[in-house]
C-alpha cells in the first residue's frame, strides 16, 4: 500500500526537483507500408501514423491532468525508413521525410524519430540513398530525427559508413546554417543501436518489435541530486543505496504513466527507459549530481568513477521497480544541455577527451557538442570511430532487460548533438 509519506516525496519530487515524464513515444511498424511507388509509399506512411497516433497527444494531456505528473513531449518512432522505402528504388529520400513531417505535425506530436538505416555491417543502395538524403531531409523538416548505426559488437565498425556520417554532418549543417545548425541536433550516430528507445533523436521502431508499442521515458536528476544532498559524507554503500532507491521510486511512476497510457490507447505497453537526461533548468543537471556526490567539479580525476557508480546504481534501482526497463536507461552527459556541464567546459575542466573517456562507463555517448564550423568531415569522422570503437568493443556486466542489445553484455553508444558545427 502506498504510504500518505511517499505520495508527498513524490509530489516534492515533482514540484521542486523537476521529476517529470520526458516523453511517451508510440512505436509504429511501418513495414505493410512498403510499395513500389514513392507516392503510394508516403501516403501508406501518413494514413498508418495518423490513424494509429490519432489519440497520443490527447491522451497524454489526460494522464498529465489527472495525475499531475507532468507529461513534457508526445513523440513518434517508426521502422527505418531505408527498410521501408526499399522497393521503391528511389535515389531520393527526402519525400519520405516529408510525408512524416506531415504525419507528425497532423496529431501534434514534438518528435518523430526513423528516417534511419542499419549499416553495421554494409550498405543496401536504399541505406545509402537514406544517408545520402539526410542533409536535405533535415533542413525540409523540422520534427523528423534521423539515426544511423554504424557499428555493433557482433559486426564491428563499417569504416566507409563513419567516413559517409562524417560527411552528412558537415553538410547538414551547412544547409541548416540559417537556424544555428540545428539539423545536426535531430541526427544521431549509432554503435549498438537500441530498438526501443524512446529518446529522440535516437529513437526508431525496431524490426523486432511489435505492430504499435508504448514506451515510456522517464528523468530526474535533479532528484537524484536531491537525495544525495541529504545524506552528506556518507560511505559509498549508504550512497549506492540510496541512488538505488531513488531510481526505483523514479521508474514506478514512469510504469504507471506507461501502463495508463496503454490502456487507454489500446496499444501494448513495451519499455519504460530510466533516464537521468539533463535540461538547462536549475537542478536538472547530471554534472551538479555528480559534484554532490563529492566531486569538486564535473570533469576533474575521479569523475569517471562517479559517473559510473552512478549509472549502475540508476540501473539496478530501475530493474528493482519494473521487469519492463529498456530503451537507454542510464545516465546522459550533453554538453549544451546541462547547467553545470557547459560551466565546466567553459573553465576547461571538461574536454571531448575526457568526455570521450566518460561514455565508456555511462549508457550514451558524446552528446550535443558544439564544435566550430570550419572543422573539417574527417575530424569528425574520426571522433565518431574512436566512439564506435568504444560502443562496439567494451565488455561490460549489464543487468537483465537493461543492456543494449539486450542479448549481449555490450556498451551502446553515440554520437549526437551534430558536433553542432555552426557556419555563420
Amino acid at each position: 500500500m502506498i504510504s500518505v509519506n511517499e505520495i508527498l516525496q513524490t509530489i516534492e519530487m515533482i514540484d521542486q526537483q523537476n521529476l517529470d515524464i520526458r516523453t511517451i513515444t508510440m512505436g509504429i511498424s511501418l513495414l505493410d507500408c512498403a510499395d513500389s511507388s514513392v507516392k503510394a509509399c508516403c501516403e501508406k506512411i501518413y494514413d498508418k501514423i495518423t490513424s494509429r497516433a490519432e489519440r497520443l497527444v490527447a491522451v497524454g494531456e489526460e494522464i498529465e491532468r489527472e495525475y499531475g505528473i507532468p507529461i513534457v513531449n508526445k513523440r513518434i518512432s517508426v521502422t527505418p525508413i531505408s527498410l521501408v522505402a526499399a522497393g521503391t528504388g528511389a535515389e531520393d529520400y527526402t519525400p519520405f521525410a516529408l510525408a512524416l513531417q506531415r504525419a507528425a505535425s497532423r496529431v501534434g506530436v514534438d518528435f518523430l524519430g526513423g528516417f534511419s538505416a542499419m549499416v553495421q555491417k554494409g550498405f543496401t543502395k536504399s541505406d545509402l540513398a537514406l544517408i545520402r538524403s539526410i542533409p536535405q531531409a533535415l533542413a525540409e523538416t523540422e520534427i523528423v530525427c534521423s539515426s544511423v548505426n554504424v557499428a555493433s559488437t557482433r559486426a564491428g565498425i563499417n569504416m566507409d559508413a563513419v567516413a559517409e556520417m562524417g560527411k552528412v554532418i558537415c553538410e547538414t549543417s551547412k544547409l541548416t546554417a540559417d537556424k544555428n545548425s540545428i539539423g545536426c541536433a535531430k541526427l544521431v550516430v549509432f554503435a549498438n543501436a537500441v530498438e526501443d528507445n524512446p529518446f529522440m533523436a535516437g529513437a526508431f521502431h525496431g524490426i523486432g518489435e511489435e505492430e504499435c508499442a508504448i514506451n515510456v521515458g522517464v528523468s530526474g536528476p535533479g532528484v537524484v541530486q536531491a537525495a544525495i544532498r541529504n545524506i552528506p559524507d556518507a560511505p559509498f554503500d549508504v550512497l549506492a543505496e540510496t541512488i538505488k532507491k531513488t531510481a526505483f521510486k523514479i521508474t514506478r511512476m514512469g510504469q504507471l504513466v506507461a501502463k495508463e497510457a496503454s490502456d487507454r490507447l489500446g496499444v501494448p505497453f513495451g519499455i519504460v527507459d530510466l533516464s537521468l537526461a539533463p535540461t538547462p533548468a536549475i537542478g536538472d543537471s547530471v554534472a551538479a549530481t555528480l559534484e554532490e556526490m563529492g566531486l569538486e567539479r564535473c570533469g576533474t580525476h575521479g569523475t569517471t568513477a562517479a559517473l559510473a557508480m552512478l549509472n549502475d546504481a540508476v540501473k539496478k534501482g530501475g530493474v528493482m521497480a519494473s521487469g519492463s526497463v529498456g530503451g537507454l536507461s542510464g545516465a546522459f552527459i550533453p554538453v549544451s544541455e546541462d547547467r553545470q556541464m557547459i560551466r565546466a567546459a567553459m573553465e576547461g575542466a571538461v574536454s571531448i577527451d575526457k568526455l570521450e573517456a566518460m561514455t565508456c562507463v555511462c549508457s550514451v555517448g558524446l552528446d550535443m557538442i558544439a564544435v566550430p564550423g570550419d572543422t573539417p568531415w574527417q575530424t569528425i569522422a574520426a571522433i565518431i570511430a574512436d566512439e564506435a570503437a568504444i560502443g562496439s568493443s567494451i565488455i561490460k556486466r549489464r543487468q537483465s532487460g537493461l543492456s543494449r542489445p539486450r542479448a549481449s553484455p555490450c556498451l551502446m553508444s553515440w554520437i549526437s548533438g551534430a558536433f553542432w558545427a555552426r557556419h555563420r
